[in-house]
C-alpha cells in the first residue's frame, strides 16, 4: 500500500464526535511511552504528524487520522500511567472501553509492546480483556531497533507463552521499527486486504450528529 495523503480529522473524548462510521477504521494502543506516535508517524511517512512526546501519558484524547482519504488510524491514550490521577484514569478507561466495544467501524486494535520488556502484566491483562470482549487485534513489538534482533524474538516468544495460558489462538505478531521501518509493510498490507472486506455498517445516524 502507498500512503498518499494523511490528514488529522478530530481530536475529543466524545465518541458521538467521531467522524460517522463509514470508513474501516484501526486503532493503536498500547502502555505509555511505548513508541505508539513515532509508529504511526512512520506508517504513514509523515514527520510530526501523530504528536510523540518524552512525557508519558501525554495522548489523553482519541485522534482520527484520515489515510488515502479511504481510512482512519486512531491513536488511543497509552494505558498504565501512574502520575496521573486516578479520577483521569477511571475516565480514560471509560471511554476507551465505550470505544473499543461500540465503534462499528473499528476492524482491528494493534496493541504495541515494548520489545525490549520481557511481558508486563499490564500488557497481559489488556490482550485478555480484548479477548473476552472479542474484539480483534495485532501485536506489534516496536523498537526493535534498541537492541539485538535475538533479544526482542525471545521477549516475543516469552509474550507467546504468556498469552497461551489464556488464549487457544495467539493473535499475529509484528516486530516493528519507527527507527528502521521494520515491519511496515506488513502492517500496511494487512490493512490494504482488511479494507477489501470492509462493509458499511448500519449506525444510528443520530448519534453521531
Amino acid at each position: 500500500m502507498i500512503i498518499k495523503s494523511a490528514d488529522f480529522t478530530v481530536s475529543n473524548t466524545k465518541i458521538s464526535k467521531l467522524p460517522p462510521p463509514e470508513l474501516p477504521e484501526y486503532a493503536f494502543i498500547g502502555r505509555s511511552n511505548v513508541g505508539k506516535s513515532s509508529l504511526i508517524n512512520m506508517l504513514v511517512d509523515v514527520k510530526g504528524l501523530a504528536k510523540t512526546s518524552q512525557k508519558p501519558g501525554k495522548t489523553q484524547l482519541i485522534n482520527h487520522f484520515l489515510i488515502n482519504k479511504a481510512w482512519y488510524i486512531v491513536d488511543l491514550p497509552g494505558y498504565g500511567y501512574a502520575k496521573s490521577s486516578k479520577s483521569n484514569r477511571e475516565d480514560w478507561a471509560k471511554f476507551i472501553r465505550f470505544y473499543l466495544e461500540k465503534r462499528e467501524s473499528l476492524q482491528c486494535v494493534f496493541v504495541l509492546i515494548d520489545s525490549r520488556l520481557e511481558p508486563q502484566k499490564i500488557d497481559i491483562e489488556f490482550c485478555c480483556s480484548l479477548g473476552e470482549r472479542g474484539i480483534p487485534f495485532i501485536l506489534a513489538f516496536t523498537k526493535a531497533d534498541k537492541q539485538g534482533n535475538g533479544k526482542s524474538q525471545q521477549n516475543m516468544a516469552l509474550f507467546r507463552k504468556e498469552l497461551l495460558e489464556f488464549f487457544e489462538e495467539i493473535p499475529q505478531m509484528i516486530l516493528t521499527s519507527a527507527e528502521t521501518q521494520l515491519g511496515k509493510e506488513d502492517i500496511l498490507q494487512l490493512i490494504h486486504q482488511t479494507n477489501q472486506d470492509f462493509i458499511i455498517p448500519e449506525y444510528d445516524t443520530a448519534f453521531y450528529t
